[in-house]
């Protein structure tokens, strides 16, 4: 790899104190106070971006990156300038496999959110390496984004990767994969859309198996009611691999949103 795509970006110590790192790129909390409080299914990490994602941030932010502001209800055909299907990915790390997925499926669209910063850069980065139009990446709160900014019925899929298995007992309130969350994700999913969610903690597979179960918006795609092997279009990452390796058990759930008419108010309490 070369020095501009890994060395750390150069500091800016004449940065005013205030002033955002990136002006031209991701808000450092773009909804603002303008929402309520409530407990969040996410943790923001700080980690170092290195020059090549600063770059990316910096160039094409303005052209393929989103803030999550819950200021209005997007047009995804003008977003992505196609009228192709959506699918939206929560929680995408560094970006390599949502890359993958996209080049291996150009006529579908991905919108992939995250709050790691390191994470948007490098997925720019390898969109714009690659030629992948078909790419948007948003900053900020999936659930601001699904509540506030998408319409009823925008989503052709839903995806939720590794998302933060919040292990400690008095944490699992902050797991996504909540009957609140599905109610909310379901008003978004069009019918017959499927909702993929993959986790390599056992104990939080068994509680996605058993939310989404008991969910009368979703069905399983497997007639057993089990979970599913790893499809072929999910790629294999390499944090999964080491896991893997460590003999970590990895389960994928696809369920599929019942087709009937939803509500086209998101619940309230979410």
């Amino acid at each position: 790899m070369s020095d501009s795509l890994s060395s750390p970006a150069p500091r800016h110590p004449s940065r005013p104190k205030g002033q955002p790192r990136f002006p031209e790129g991701p808000q450092a909390d773009p909804a603002g106070s303008h929402f309520e409080r409530r407990i969040r299914s996410f943790q923001p990490r700080r980690s170092r971006v290195t020059a090549g994602q600063a770059d990316a941030l910096q160039r094409l932010w303005p052209k393929w990156g989103l803030d999550i502001d819950g200021g209005r209800v997007i047009d995804l055909a003008e977003l992505f300038g196609n009228t192709g299907p959506v699918v939206l990915e929560i929680g995408f790390g560094m970006g390599e496999a949502t890359a993958q997925m996209a080049a291996a499926d150009p006529g579908t669209n991905i919108l992939a959110v995250d709050v790691h910063t390191p994470g948007q850069g490098n997925l720019l980065n390898l969109a714009d390496r690659n030629g992948l139009t078909n790419v948007r990446v948003a900053n900020g709160d999936a659930i601001i984004l699904l509540r506030e900014m998408l319409a009823p019925d925008a989503l052709d899929g839903l995806r939720v990767y590794f998302p933060d298995p919040w292990p400690k007992k008095r944490h699992h309130k902050r797991r996504l994969i909540q009957p609140e969350f599905l109610s909310l994700a379901a008003t978004r999913l069009k019918p017959g859309a499927i909702l993929h969610c993959a986790t390599d903690w056992e104990p939080y597979a068994e509680q996605m198996l058993e939310v989404l179960t008991a969910h009368p918006d979703f069905e399983n795609t497997r007639a057993d009611g089990g979970f599913a092997p790893r499809p072929e279009f999910r790629p294999l990452t390499r944090f999964e691999g080491q896991g893997l390796d460590k003999g970590h058990v990895v389960n994928d759930l696809l369920f599929r949103r019942v087709p009937h008419v939803p509500s086209a108010q998101p619940p309230a309490d979410v």
